[in-house]
């Protein structure tokens, strides 16, 4: 695989960035989530740079070697989606192909509707519509009791003493035990560690969940999802409720929505080929 390292400004910040495939090719963007940085898509970037795609995959504000800026409000998710659009005005592009995963499915969700003209395709991969995911975390027991950590994660400092023990044994060990025996190698999880250890990078990844309690975007001027896109949901996910990814398809135009049982919330590195050949047909039909 021909990868390529590039720092590019956007947004008043500098993201790390790895590509591959022809310059000139359609554009796919990938957009990783916690704990993970680019590498999160390692199974499928040289899979679309193969068949003539241009594939980009940043480590997202805060995250690896991308910049980290100060204080909770730099999270707020109009300023994760401000840094994408930054992202693909420094590669020319006016449209782009935009995939994500846990986080960065909820940066593409905020992107599609925020900036519906620059997003071609889209395909989220294991969160749920921004509405949806906001009305079950108030609201559905079920669902908060699953996501505890983002209320935990609210505490000070607490998060990142924890996390940062033992060299990053928790997320380590979170990626480890979540997942399906076997998505990540022991050589894999070491590059994980790696990035956890960049310095001041725990402590940005968790603003994300800090922001997202405690500061408000500006809302969308819709919340429904015009664009043709899919939703790719493992149903055996520890921290959503596969119920949601139902609900998200009443935002949906042009909605697909295919659930994987025995999948783990990790389903990019656990069916690979499977979620590599979605994507594919996803973006190679035609727009309607």
């Amino acid at each position: 695989m021909d990868l390529r390292e590039r720092y590019i400004e956007t947004n008043g910040i500098k993201l790390h960035v790895m590509e591959s495939g022809p310059a000139d090719g359609p554009m796919v963007l990938f957009l990783h989530g916690f704990p993970e940085f680019w590498y999160a898509w390692r199974k499928q970037i040289g899979y679309f740079a193969d068949r003539g795609y241009l594939v980009v995959a940043p480590d997202q504000r805060g995250y690896n070697v991308s910049d980290k800026p100060a204080g909770v409000a730099a999270y707020n998710i109009d300023e994760l989606a401000k840094d994408i659009i930054g992202l693909v005005d420094a590669y020319g592009r006016k449209q782009i192909l935009l995939v994500g995963h846990d986080w960065g499915a909820s940066v593409s969700w905020w992107v599609a509707l925020k900036y519906p003209d620059r997003v071609r395709k889209l395909a989220i991969l294991n969160v749920p519509h921004p509405k949806v995911m906001a009305r079950n975390l108030f609201a559905n027991q079920r669902q908060m009791e699953k996501s505890w950590y983002i209320f935990y994660f609210q505490l000070p400092g607490a998060v990142e003493k924890f996390g940062s023990a033992h060299n990053y044994a928790w997320p380590v060990h979170l990626l480890s035990t979540t997942s399906r025996p076997g998505a990540f190698t022991p050589e894999e999880l070491e590059e994980y560690r790696r990035a956890f250890a960049q310095p001041g990078a725990f402590s940005a990844m968790v603003n994300w969940y800090r922001a997202m309690i405690q500061t408000q975007p500006e809302p969308p001027q819709s919340f429904d999802v015009a664009m043709p896109m899919i939703l790719l949901w493992g149903e055996d996910d520890v921290a959503m409720l596969s119920e949601m990814a139902d609900q998200s398809m009443a935002y949906c135009k042009q909605g697909k929505l295919i659930k994987f049982p025995g999948v783990s919330h990790w389903i990019q590195h656990e069916e690979a080929r499977k979620v590599n050949a979605l994507i594919e047909e996803l973006i190679t039909i035609p727009k309607r």
